[in-house]
C-alpha cells in the first residue's frame, strides 16, 4: 500500500499479497455515508463514492477502472477476472485472478468479507458471504475456482474481515432452523439469548467452512461492524438507529 492510502487493516495470514480491510475513515463522503463509503448502490453523492473508490484503488497504485466487484447477490456465485470489466458487472458473489494489477473487492456492512490468497502459485480470490452465501456454498465455490486456476487449499490463506459478530447478531429460533435443517451440527454455532432469541457465529461458521475445505492458515479480524460505529459501516446498526440507508465497508486484494 502507498503512503496515502485510507486507514485500513491488514492480516498476517495474507502475508506479504496487497490487501486491506477498508472502513468508514479517509473519504469524502458526508452525513451517514461519513466518510470512505464505497458503495455505489447507496444514496450517498455518486460522485463521493466514486472518489472513495478511487482513493481505495490508488492505495494499490491502480486507477479506479481496476477496482473491480461484482453485482452481489447473496449467491453461491464466483467468476474468473482476466482484466477490467467491458460491460455490466457480473451477478455473483466472489471473484478470482491471476491477473497482477487488477484489485479484487468486495463490499460488506455486516457480511462476511473473505480475501484469500495461494501467494506461491499466484492465485487470489474475495468473497461476499452474508449468511445466505456462506451457507449456499460462496466459499466452496471460490476455493474450487482458485483451485482450477492452479491454487492448493494447503497454500491459501484466507483473511475473514469486519463483519457483524456473535455478540450484536441476534436472530430468531427460524433461522436457527435454517442452519441445523442442513446440519444438526450447525447449532453450534448459536448461543441463547433473550426470550427465544439466538446469537449466530457468522464469522465462525465461515471459518469452519474454509477449514472444512483443506485451509490451515485462516485468521478472523476481531471486528464487529454493528458495534464499532466511529470506524465501520453496519446495515443493522442502521436500522436500529432507523437511519434509512448505511455506507459500506470495502475488503480489497491484488496480485
Amino acid at each position: 500500500m502507498n503512503a496515502h492510502a485510507p486507514p485500513h487493516w491488514r492480516s498476517d495470514a495474507l502475508g506479504g499479497v496487497r490487501h486491506g480491510f477498508f472502513g468508514r475513515r479517509g473519504g469524502v463522503s458526508t452525513g451517514i455515508y461519513a466518510s470512505l463509503n464505497a458503495g455505489t448502490g447507496s444514496n450517498d453523492d455518486a460522485a463521493h463514492a466514486r472518489e472513495n473508490r478511487a482513493r481505495i484503488a490508488r492505495a494499490f497504485g491502480q486507477p479506479l477502472e481496476h477496482l473491480l466487484g461484482v453485482h452481489q447477490v447473496h449467491s453461491p456465485s464466483a467468476v474468473l477476472v482476466y482484466a477490467p470489466w467491458s460491460g455490466e458487472r457480473p451477478h455473483a458473489d466472489a471473484l478470482v485472478t491471476t491477473t497482477p494489477g487488477l484489485i479484487l473487492s468486495v463490499l460488506s456492512a455486516d457480511c462476511t468479507p473473505v480475501l484469500l490468497a495461494d501467494e506461491l502459485n499466484g492465485v487470489i480470490g474475495a468473497a461476499h458471504a452474508g449468511w445466505k452465501g456462506a451457507l449456499g456454498g460462496v466459499l466452496e465455490a471460490t476455493i474450487e475456482l482458485m483451485q482450477e486456476q492452479g491454487a492448493e487449499p494447503m497454500h491459501i490463506a484466507a483473511a475473514i474481515g469486519p463483519c457483524i459478530h456473535q455478540a450484536s447478531y441476534e436472530v430468531g429460533p427460524e433461522f436457527e432452523a435454517r442452519f441445523t435443517h442442513e446440519d444438526p451440527a450447525f447449532a453450534r454455532f448459536f448461543i441463547p439469548g433473550a426470550g427465544d432469541r439466538r446469537h449466530f457465529d457468522l464469522p465462525g461458521f465461515c471459518a469452519a467452512k474454509l477449514e472444512a475445505l483443506g485451509l490451515g492458515n485462516i485468521e478472523t479480524l476481531d471486528l464487529d461492524t454493528c458495534a464499532n460505529a466511529e470506524t465501520l459501516f453496519s446495515h443493522r446498526r442502521s436500522v436500529l438507529q432507523k437511519e434509512g440507508d448505511y455506507g459500506r465497508n470495502c475488503s480489497a486484494i491484488s496480485l
